[in-house]
């Protein structure tokens, strides 16, 4: 795998779709190459791609099964393109929607979210673990935070406060997005308002490279269907219900000799609009009276529940313009630049300019600016369509900045002491950094500033592994007091990376994928690991009882302690060493020395003893019928590491052990497992039971019952003279026996048993 970490936020709007690609270091190798500045940062986060495509989903409301095939896939198919092949598969794919599906049906909103999650889990191979975390329509005061990271993110903001220092310890630009549904505003209060209105703030957490965090309290609100689109909307409206049975309306706000429809559109030639059988509306091109008119828009006379208030009776805390500096994109960029301030990118927005700048345009008649367009006067992405909605979009955002917000007249308001900034902000705008009350702008440093890019700041931040394990998530939530983690609190979505313990001074060569280059230096361990792996793989895979085949044909072939009584000292204990740990591997069930044959030979009770072994350990592969009984009358034997347990075997009863000599036991000193009748007695371990009235009976031994009866802890505890308990030479599934090769269950030791009974 490479270096860099690949993410994929798709905005969807409600005029389009962008998908946005973005890349970062992964924290471990962002965390060496990392001054110590840098290593104070945040993850660096680089846009590398943008797509466009039209129209906005919501479009797809009333037919969501046609939203993956004939929307989502083709921005699907580029961002393969662009994303390596070997990444896609850890690559996050985010589809956040915005103000148009806001403004969506619920049921179908909800429906159109299903399938876009169905269609990109089917079809494509994008990390997409949370389709209510990954694709959702997201509230606008999220959206405006995410603004707010972006634009402080890449004015640099965050990483270097000193150089942006505003006065009264404030070094953060507060953030102003206008699309075509809905417009936000995120800043941070001064000191004073954010102690105020402390539970109207969010709580912003934030982490840097080297895994400590940081927190903002940021003010964050959103009004729906004050984007440019919905207020022309409702300004229509207002011409409709002001004139509602006239066939033309005019309006100041469209250049003159204008004709559109009530929805906008150039009125055709034989249309019903062109007859005069439909209302339509004709440009006057009075830009003043146009601003009159929009400002009813605003809705500043509506009710204030939580004073102070801008636009529609929302609750702002109030704004300090000498430390709160704007930023604006968006409609703020396209409206104030595409078409006023061409060939003046660099300059700064400023009220007096710029109305001077529109009022020209829009006196001007439709034929002459249809003129312009063609000639290109403009530049070349001013079409008809810009120009026709142009007027009306200048007059509604003067009226939001100014009247709305509140942002001074820079030109006609005299500020700092009767100081006009006008020559200041059009000569130095550079100079000055992003110091004035506002700026409209599109990129930083090359770098387009939308929300999406806050978003994937905060999830890289998120993956960076937290320098104390109390830190609190990345995220961000209701400034609630004591609370570092709100209830509403929205995680970042990342999951934390470990950093690699690899300090090779060349990152870019020490990823372990590299062991089949011919030049790399980790070839040749790296096979040898490889096959490592592969035969401990099937070494596992040959079973437990070839296994211990092979290590039972391994201490044959090296029995040890052979030439001499020396030569044996130096030889059979790192032999036997040796094939101990290998036993532990194998699962052998003999300890390191000499190996008996399965045999059965003759002998007698006195002719070895179990003077010296132990039980070995059960085989956790058996299953609890391995340790049972299927036969009618017999009892499920369980593990003990202790004693034998009784058994019932045929019509002989419950059997009370009765072991002889120095060291026997009798039932009643024996922990009670079971209550045992007192007719019943067996000499013996359960190998064999003895009816009082008859001859001895073989019960049968562990073979053939399918498994061991007693499992035995150690050597020293059943250190029993081997003519009163015959039955210890147990061992194992064979019922081995440590100190002699005659086994138990054999002819000599039931003759024995039979005539020890007798």
């Amino acid at each position: 795998m490479g270096k860099w970490r690949y993410g994929i936020v798709l905005d969807a709007g409600s005029s389009g779709t962008r998908i946005h690609t973005y890349k970062w270091l992964k924290p471990d190798k962002a965390r060496k190459k990392a001054t110590k500045e840098e290593l104070a940062n945040l993850p660096k986060v680089e846009g590398i791609d943008v797509k466009k495509i039209h129209p906005g989903i919501s479009t797809f409301g009333d037919k969501p099964e046609d939203v993956g095939p004939d929307h989502l896939h083709q921005l699907f198919d580029h961002a393969y393109t662009v994303v390596p092949e070997d990444e896609i598969e850890d690559t996050p794919v985010f589809l956040l929607a915005t103000a148009g599906m806001r403004l969506l049906e619920n049921s179908k909103r909800k429906t159109l979210l299903k399938e876009i999650c169905t269609y990109a889990k089917k079809t494509t191979k994008f990390q997409l673990p949370d389709c209510d975390l990954h694709i959702q329509v997201i509230p606008g005061e999220t959206e405006g935070l995410y603004g707010w990271i972006a634009a402080n993110y890449l004015l640099q903001g965050f990483d270097k406060p000193d150089a942006h220092d505003h006065g009264k310890d404030h070094h953060t630009y507060g953030f102003l997005d206008m699309g075509g549904a809905s417009a936000q505003i995120a800043f941070a209060p001064n000191a004073t308002e954010a102690e105020k209105h402390a539970n109207d703030l969010k709580l912003l957490r934030l982490r840097n490279v080297d895994g400590t965090s940081t927190e903002y309290r940021v003010f964050v609100t959103t009004w729906l269907g004050f984007g440019v689109n919905e207020a022309r909307k409702r300004y229509v409206e207002h011409l409709l219900e002001a004139m509602p049975d006239s066939d033309e309306l005019p309006d100041p706000c469209l250049p003159s000799g204008l004709t559109v429809t009530t929805k906008g559109r150039p009125v055709e030639a034989g249309s019903p609009e062109d007859k005069g059988e439909k209302t339509h509306i004709s440009g006057t091109g009075k830009f003043d009276t146009c601003i009159q008119s929009v400002y009813p828009l605003l809705d500043k006379d509506a009710p204030c529940a939580d004073p102070p208030c801008l636009l529609h009776g929302s609750h702002v805390p109030a704004i300090d313009f000498d430390v709160n500096h704007f930023i604006g994109v968006s409609e703020y960029w396209h409206t104030t630049h595409e078409i006023f301030e061409f060939a003046h990118k660099d300059k700064a927005y400023d009220f007096h300019t710029y109305q001077k700048r529109v009022n020209e345009f829009c006196s001007m008649s439709w034929s002459d600016i249809s003129k312009g367009v063609k000639d290109h006067a403009w530049g070349n992405k001013v079409d008809e369509t810009t120009a026709l909605e142009v007027c009306f979009k200048a007059s509604w955002l003067i009226n939001v900045l100014h009247d709305g917000i509140g942002v001074p007249r820079i030109g006609h308001e005299a500020l700092h002491g009767g100081f006009n900034g006008t020559k200041e902000v059009i000569d130095k705008a550079k100079d000055r950094g992003y110091l004035d009350y506002f700026q409209a702008i599109n990129k930083i440093k090359g770098v387009e500033v939308s929300w999406t890019l806050g978003k994937m700041v905060l999830y890289a931040s998120s993956e960076v592994s937290p320098a104390d394990p109390d830190v609190l998530a990345v995220g961000f939530g209701t400034n609630e007091p004591g609370k570092g983690v709100s209830s509403d609190f929205q995680y970042a979505g990342g999951s934390p990376l470990r950093w690699s313990d690899d300090t090779s001074p060349d990152d870019d060569d020490n990823d372990w994928h590299d062991v089949f280059t011919h030049d790399s230096p980790r070839r040749i361990p790296g096979f040898f690991l490889i096959a490592l792996i592969i035969l401990v793989a099937l070494i596992m895979a040959c079973g437990r009882e070839r296994r211990s085949s092979f290590m039972h044909r391994m201490r044959r072939a090296f029995p040890g302690g052979t030439r001499s009584k020396a030569a044996g000292k130096r030889r059979s204990k790192p032999l036997n060493l040796k094939l101990n740990i290998a036993s532990k591997l194998f699962g052998s069930n003999t300890p390191p020395g000499p190996a008996y044959e399965r045999v059965l030979e003759e002998g007698s009770a006195s002719t070895g003893g179990a003077d010296a072994f132990e039980l070995p350990d059960m085989d956790d592969s058996y299953t609890d019928a391995d340790h049972s009984d299927s036969s009618e009358g017999s009892m499920r034997v369980g593990r003990t590491s202790g004693w034998a347990t009784p058994q019932i075997s045929g019509t002989s009863g419950w059997v009370t052990p009765q072991i002889s000599g120095t060291n026997s036991k009798s039932f009643s000193d024996m922990p009670a497992y079971f209550d045992a009748p007192a007719s019943a007695q067996v000499v013996g371990l359960g190998i064999g039971s003895v009816h009082p009235s008859g001859p001895p009976s073989v019960v049968g031994n562990a073979i053939a019952r399918g498994g061991l009866m007693a499992r035995v802890d150690s050597r020293e505890r059943l250190s029993l003279d081997a003519d009163t308990a015959p039955a210890h030479g147990l061992r194992g599934k064979m019922g081995r026996v440590a100190s002699s090769k005659s086994r138990a269950s054999s002819p000599s030791k039931l003759r024995s048993l039979k005539e020890s009974v007798d």
